[in-house]
């Protein structure tokens, strides 16, 4: 077997914002990934368990559930799983500094790359001033937040219909309005003077809903992005080097080799430790050919412009 049809392994995995619980859980999508992708540790960095909604009524289909058990399974076989609660899920917040069925739970976690950059964890909703001074306003956001998720996924039912791919009108409508860019910004800059703060060298976060990865200054900015819109996670390899994989876009090619009726939420494992090769080695011929710079080299996997 050659290293191109290899499973993927990575030194390190983070996720977030998968708010199981809801219907706009991205649940199936997660699963797919968590079967193709393995790592010597998982940081599970807030609003996994969308407790907001689930007070107000109950959904929990079956794969919402094999999420948790795929998780806990890892744990047990010896994958390190660290738990950062968010606010959607700070019923845990509670269990902080304890261990459940060999998964940690902690407020927040410095986590060290291989090659000695030290990266602050946090789910974020600290520096959130709504959800901080204003949880009803939080409350108010998060029903209208959800509808939008109601609307979005009816919109890729019609396009998945029409034969395309999936495509998040949310994140869309989000990115395009005045002032949620502008909080995007402002939740950037936080974060990023936190952890010029504590003196570390970067941030991983996540609550947004806003995959990124970028320099603030001279703090390495990350967000893992979410499960519901963009469908992504942030990696690690075995250098330390850090890079986001949005995994829908990549299922939507995968398939694009595969045969035609499936979307990429049903379809069945394909190995993709083959086709990140693929990305990856097309990436980099594509910036030898054209002398890029190195902010192109660090563009995401599966990301297209």
């Amino acid at each position: 077997m050659t290293a191109m049809t290899l499973q993927p392994h990575y030194r390190t995995v983070w996720i977030s914002d998968v708010h199981l619980g809801t219907r706009g859980c991205q649940a199936d999508l997660l699963l797919d990934f968590l079967n193709e992708v393995t790592a010597d540790t998982y940081y599970l960095v807030g609003d996994i368990i969308d407790g907001w909604r689930l007070k107000k009524s109950w959904y929990w289909p079956e794969s919402h559930h094999a999420v948790i058990t795929t998780i806990m399974e890892k744990a047990k076989n010896g994958a390190k799983v660290i738990f950062v609660p968010g606010n959607h899920d700070e019923f845990a917040r509670e269990f902080v500094d304890m261990t459940f069925g060999h998964v940690d739970v902690k407020m927040n976690d410095i986590h060290v790359t291989a090659d000695g950059k030290r990266l602050l964890v946090i789910h974020g909703d600290e520096f959130d001033g709504v959800v901080k001074y204003a949880k009803w306003l939080a409350y108010l956001g998060d029903t209208a937040y959800n509808l939008a998720i109601t609307l979005n996924r009816y919109f890729n039912g019609v396009r998945r219909r029409l034969g395309y791919g999936y495509w998040s009108l949310s994140a869309y409508l989000k990115n395009r309005v005045k002032n949620a860019v502008q909080f995007i910004c402002n939740f950037e800059n936080a974060v990023a003077h936190e952890a010029a703060k504590r003196k570390v060298d970067g941030v991983v976060c996540g609550h947004i809903h806003h995959a990124e990865k970028r320099k603030i200054g001279d703090v390495l900015y990350c967000n893992d992005g979410d499960w519901v819109e963009s469908c992504t996670a942030l990696v690690e390899d075995k250098e330390g080097k850090l890079e986001l994989l949005h995994w829908a876009e990549m299922r939507q090619m995968a398939m694009s080799h595969s045969s035609p009726g499936h979307d990429a939420a049903s379809a069945p494992s394909l190995g993709l430790g083959k086709l990140i090769s693929m990305f990856r080695i097309a990436h980099e011929a594509g910036n030898s050919a054209s002398g890029s710079s190195k902010k192109g080299s660090d563009a995401p996997i599966g990301k297209t412009a």
